[in-house]
């Protein structure tokens, strides 16, 4: 079943469509615009391509330094990777899909500006 979610932030508007569960949707993007708002304020910047990119950026970067603990602490044998660890590879995925979304969103709203 294909669900569509409406994401109205930073001045723009677009439907994103995806078979993704209509409340886990919401929360996903109560958490980015809870980070919009965050980079808003500690940023000061008043763009909002850039506060998106900056956004972004700052979640990547969180996203990467969460992985990288797990990967360490797979290594160290403290998580033990295997068929049963498959909430770790769920996140991951989800992660994923969502950054890539993200991408083509922003690369969607970069072509409207240069028209």
């Amino acid at each position: 079943m294909t669900n569509e979610i409406c994401l109205d932030i930073l001045g723009t508007s677009f439907t994103i469509k995806t078979d993704e569960d209509e409340e886990y949707l919401k929360k996903v993007f109560s958490q980015y615009r809870a980070a919009v708002n965050n980079t808003q304020n500690i940023s000061g910047i008043k763009d909002p391509l850039n506060i998106a990119i900056l956004t972004g950026f700052i979640l990547c970067d969180e996203y990467n330094k969460i992985k990288q603990k797990l990967d360490e602490e797979t290594e160290a044998g403290k998580i033990e990777k295997n068929e049963d660890n498959w909430e770790e590879q769920e996140v991951e995925d989800r992660t994923n899909r969502l950054i890539s979304k993200l991408e083509h969103a922003l690369n969607l709203f970069g072509n409207e500006k240069d028209i």
